[in-house]
């Protein structure tokens, strides 16, 4: 059994074109791949801690996660954004929403920063019975960031971390769905797509500025990724027709990140 854990940041969510949830459902009926959904819901978080009149602190630009915050995400994630993915893909396929807090899928501990950015965990284990479970009875999992702890703890987990966290647990591929067609280095003036990349050329890249604006951010997220163990990581625009059937076809689609051979070894 082949996964392929599809990690969608609130960011791009209400773009996703009907297409994209096509080929997921055209991926599941194939058989070779298990499509598994990991997604996030920053947008959404943003205007209902807005709503709400929650305060929210910034430390080097990262969200502190008070208790009163944390409960605004798991309304936004567990919710309203899990449970609009599962009716896009319930009108052409079986889906099933899961919060990480259920069953224990997935488990955490604080981050090493925990006293400035207070409930934000790190997965230490995933409980890929429930996954499997779910698959087994030809559903689609649609899993939303958080974690339970010790005791009766929970923690808002990076999307992007959980999705690697479940790639490595599950042996599975991971892909970005993103809003632009893969990686881009900026050389003479002109943009360079790379097919594929290591992890190592990357950072040299963006030591010598050519990764700029934009591309930052997804190179970061595609890096920490690796870092947490996802063997390889594929930015692919869900924005195109047909760009994840390509993906799993062994087509281009998008930018293949992997570890460079001296990180294997390290």
């Amino acid at each position: 059994m082949k996964f392929l854990i599809i990690k969608c940041g609130g960011s791009i969510i209400d773009q996703l074109p009907d297409n994209f949830y096509d080929n997921i459902a055209a991926i599941q009926k194939q058989g070779d791949w298990k499509p598994v959904i990991v997604h996030g819901g920053g947008k959404l978080i943003n205007e209902l801690l807005e709503q709400t009149g929650v305060k929210t602190e910034f430390v080097d630009g990262l969200r502190v996660t008070t208790e009163e915050v944390l409960d605004v995400v798991e309304m936004a994630l567990s919710g309203a954004v899990n449970k609009f993915l599962v009716r896009k893909l319930m009108s052409r396929t079986d889906a099933y929403g899961v919060s990480g807090l259920d069953g224990k899928l997935l488990y955490a501990e604080p981050v090493a920063n925990a006293d400035k950015l207070g409930l934000v965990g790190n997965v230490t284990e995933v409980n890929t019975a429930i996954i499997e479970q779910i698959v087994s009875q030809d559903n689609i999992p649609v899993i939303s960031p958080l974690a339970g702890g010790e005791g009766n703890s929970r923690f808002n987990i990076n999307a992007d971390l959980a999705a690697s966290a479940i790639a490595r647990a599950l042996n599975a591929e991971l892909c970005f769905i993103s809003d632009i067609p893969g990686i881009y280095r900026q050389v003479n003036e002109q943009k360079q797509m790379l097919t594929n990349v290591t992890d190592r050329e990357l950072k040299q890249m963006m030591a010598e500025g050519l990764i700029k604006d934009g591309m930052i951010p997804k190179v970061r997220a595609a890096l920490e990724a690796l870092e947490h163990g996802a063997g390889k990581v594929t930015i692919v625009n869900g924005l195109s027709d047909d760009s994840l059937l390509q993906l799993v076809e062994g087509k281009v689609a998008g930018t293949t990140i992997t570890l460079s051979e001296e990180a294997h070894h390290v």
